[in-house]
């Protein structure tokens, strides 16, 4: 991107785009093993007493899911427990190769080809994550995990049309597909995602005009209106420096959001006061970091391969 923009509010809004969205996975697990073995191998690195007992714990598991596998190559269980194990060990290139095999024999469930695309990706093998990806949102276009760590991907590719097509394009397909099935697609999430495509192009302003009609959404279901378009406005607006604005925003989120967002909302709320200077500094002074948000589109150029 030509600007760098401020840590905090990116995080927040991956973060608000995705709360309540994801369930329960590998996927967390996944990324710690990455963040601490960046290479995607075994971690030789010095370890306590514990962590050997534990490592060697791990590989003795591993050994055993192997020669279950041997004699039953289709057993989910000890493929699903040779993933964890691996992953647990740090050696995602060898975890890829049973989520595999478990996305092959599961083509209906796709949460183990997102944590393939997954793993792809945190080993750089962008071509085959984006591939993975895309098969994914063709079977299951509302797909939110899927669309996630796809326009993650583009953002990474420094590519935001296309992960703003991508987002576009979902949008357009949504009423007939909803009118299909019902909650095949979250209009909502998945204006969120493109209000933050938006936001890391500094086009406040659409990002602006999209949390809006995202609200009108929210409002129009009925019920307890959706609290994420909100809180996601209400960073923007503090981001070009209309704090008035966006404190009521932040309250009736606030009022707004389940029991278990309360926290990191405020949290976000207060981390954003903490990264505004007296003199508003300009926007690419970086600040820091959320402490979640395990997809955070990164920064780095990698070569155009999404395609």
């Amino acid at each position: 991107m030509a600007v760098k923009r401020n840590r905090w509010l990116i995080g927040g809004i991956l973060f608000i785009a995705v709360a309540a969205l994801l369930a329960v996975s590998l996927g967390p697990l996944i990324q710690a093993a990455f963040d601490q073995n960046p290479g995607g191998g075994y971690n030789n690195a010095v370890s306590t007493p514990t962590e050997t007992d534990r490592q060697a714990e791990l590989e003795g598991r591993a050994n055993g899911y192997e020669l279950v596998l041997q004699r039953e190559p289709d057993n989910q269980a000890a493929l699903e427990g040779l993933v964890e194990a691996r992953v647990g060990l740090g050696d995602l290139a060898g975890a890829a190769e049973p989520l595999a095999r478990l996305a092959e024999l599961n083509p209906q469930e796709p949460r183990y080809s997102v944590l393939l695309a997954q793993t792809k990706q945190q080993l750089n093998d962008l071509e085959g994550a984006a591939q993975t990806y895309r098969t994914v949102l063709t079977a299951t276009p509302g797909n939110m995990e899927a669309l996630q760590g796809l326009v993650t991907l583009l953002l990474q590719q420094e590519r935001p049309q296309a992960a703003v097509g991508l987002l576009q394009d979902t949008l357009k397909t949504a009423d007939q597909s909803n009118q299909i099935q019902p909650g095949t697609i979250d209009v909502i999430a998945v204006k969120l995602l493109l209000g933050q495509v938006y936001a890391e192009q500094s086009r406040y302003d659409d990002a602006i005009a999209t949390y809006d009609t995202a609200i009108q959404d929210a409002q129009s279901i009925g019920g307890n209106p959706d609290f994420r378009p909100m809180l996601a406005k209400g960073l923007i607006l503090r981001e070009i420096g209309k704090e008035d604005e966006a404190q009521p925003l932040f309250e009736t989120a606030l009022s707004l959001a389940p029991v278990q967002f309360k926290d990191r909302i405020q949290q976000l709320i207060n981390q954003g006061q903490a990264s505004q200077p007296a003199d508003a500094a300009p926007a690419s002074t970086p600040t820091t970091e959320p402490a979640v948000t395990p997809d955070e589109p990164a920064e780095a150029s990698t070569p155009d391969t999404a395609e």
